[in-house]
């Protein structure tokens, strides 16, 4: 694996400019956590103090109902972030669980820290804000797609925008993200 702090400065320089020691100091508000398939990283009750960049692996954000049955929030590859942002942010108890599909790799910064590097560094603070909008539009967008489109064209919707996901991730967690049954994935999917 590349190293941790380079793999941060290329997805942060994406969208900031930051100068070496800007980026030292940074990377330095971070921890590295190794995770192994199937290791939770929250669970729902936790209190919830930081969120997590997802340097390799792939994770799942997710709720259980009173009957068990899941529902998939979010799925998490390199380069993105994950947490209970409603948690995170209002100080409050966790509501999904978050767990490893595979073996992973993430950096955690906690709230504080966050917060701290966002009143020191303009460019973080830039950051943070971007990527809390990005967020926002794609939740909303998956709403739209929920309300507005059939469970055949969500699967070919998400395979599309992120076909690593077929080889990834087992299909009746494509299904609880979808929001259809694992038969009624078998009968979208026409190898």
């Amino acid at each position: 694996m590349t190293h941790p702090k380079e793999i941060l400065q290329q997805h942060l320089s994406q969208f900031v400019s930051l100068n070496k020691e800007q980026l030292d100091y940074v990377f330095s508000h971070f921890t590295l956590i190794s995770l192994k398939k199937g290791q939770m990283l929250l669970s729902e009750g936790n209190s919830v103090d930081h969120e997590y960049f997802v340097l390799e692996g792939c994770l799942k954000a997710f709720y259980l109902n009173d009957a068990m049955k899941m529902f998939i929030l979010q799925f998490a590859m390199p380069n993105w972030w994950v947490s209970d942002y409603n948690a995170l942010y209002s100080h409050q108890k966790a509501t999904i669980n978050i767990d490893c599909i595979t073996h992973a790799t993430v950096l955690a910064i906690s709230n504080k820290n966050r917060e701290k590097i966002c009143s020191e560094i303009h460019e973080m603070e830039h950051f943070f804000r971007w990527r809390t909008n990005k967020g926002y539009v794609a939740v909303q967008k998956r709403l739209l797609s929920l309300m507005n489109n059939d469970a055949k064209f969500r699967y070919e919707e998400l395979l599309s925008m992120y076909p690593q996901l077929y080889n990834l991730v087992p299909k009746h967690l494509i299904a609880a993200y979808l929001g259809v049954s694992r038969e009624t994935l078998s009968r979208l999917y026409q190898p």
